[in-house]
């Protein structure tokens, strides 16, 4: 059973003339469960209704769920996402700048929790126990990557992390929940099941990491002589004063972490906690170092087709050729 703290937030309006950012649910206690951060997008028409359409309509259906003591798969969201779909095609402006919104949420099951992205608003879950003080590198044990421009450059070796820091098109996403989309934009949607007291989850808009740098981030959560209170706000007045958009979060900590004893090893879809230390850096999944291989050896395998015809003439042609 995963218990948590009092959550706590903020969204402030920055410099902008509107509050596009939306936070589900509008109160937070320590029974809440999908916690969820929608982005309108800047430029777009209504960005702010996109941004509270979406995040009640999939907040919603989760909450059918979780009010039943359910948990929360990846089917079950994929239902809700096609509900909150569904509602921003009911607030199409049918203009080309059509309402649009990012969207991060993420959902304490019983004994595991999902997270779902589409766009530049982050997820975080951090571990201040990892973090080391000293060279101030370690702490996040996931963090979602960011369906952006500048993202796709980085992974490319085309920028680096100065470049990165300031590209002129940094807020160009490429992927967005929009109303009656030709096709509709997936969800990256993982869940796990390590967890640990003392742990944090963070969400938060681009605004946000405008200001806030990850080391700073774990910082802050890894002081322990701050409450949870003045660990939000000292994030804030990171932000305060300098972050040109709106700037909005999430933070929740978790309390206790308690195991009924039974096991999800059987469940394919979760990722389980088999970690490969790294020098105190961010910590990954056995599991992913699998996917990629498999998804490496799946990417060769419509090659094989015709590269195998050509290795068996070569052997024979070579055979031929030293008999002669």
């Amino acid at each position: 059973m995963i218990t948590i703290r009092k959550p706590q937030f903020f969204s402030e309006i920055g410099r902008k003339d509107n509050q596009e950012d939306y936070l589900y649910p509008a109160t937070a206690d320590c029974s809440t469960r999908v916690f969820i951060l929608c982005d309108g997008m800047g430029g777009h028409d209504n960005g702010e209704v996109a941004s509270r359409t979406a995040a009640n309509a999939l907040g919603k259906y989760l909450d059918k769920y979780t009010l039943n003591g359910d948990s929360i798969d990846e089917s079950i969201f994929l239902d809700a996402l096609d509900k909150a779909y569904d509602a921003l095609d009911g607030i199409d402006t049918q203009s080309d700048k059509k309402p649009g919104t990012t969207m991060t949420c993420l959902c304490l099951n019983e004994d595991n929790y999902l997270v779902a992205h589409i766009g530049d608003s982050r997820i975080y879950h951090i571990r201040p126990s990892l973090y080391n003080a000293e060279t101030k590198r370690g702490g996040i044990l996931y963090q979602s990557s960011d369906h952006s421009l500048v993202n796709d450059l980085l992974k490319a070796g085309e920028l680096s992390e100065e470049e990165a820091r300031d590209f002129p098109q940094k807020n160009i996403i490429t992927r967005a929940m929009q109303p009656h989309l030709a096709k509709r934009y997936k969800a990256d949607i993982y869940t796990f099941d390590d967890i640990m007291s003392g742990d944090y989850f963070f969400l938060c808009c681009d605004g946000v990491l405008e200001q806030l740098s990850n080391e700073k981030l774990c910082e802050i959560l890894a002081s322990s002589n701050l409450s949870d209170s003045q660990k939000i706000n000292e994030i804030k007045a990171v932000c305060d004063g300098l972050t040109k958009d709106n700037y909005t979060c999430w933070l929740i900590p978790i309390d206790k972490v308690t195991h009924d004893g039974k096991s999800n090893r059987g469940n394919g879809n979760i990722i389980h906690a088999d970690f490969v230390e790294d020098d105190n850096e961010s910590q990954k999944p056995k599991k992913k170092l699998l996917s990629k291989c498999r998804h490496f050896f799946r990417s060769i395998k419509k090659y094989l087709i015709f590269i195998l015809p050509v290795i068996i003439l070569l052997i024979i042609g070579g055979y031929i050729y030293f008999r002669m």
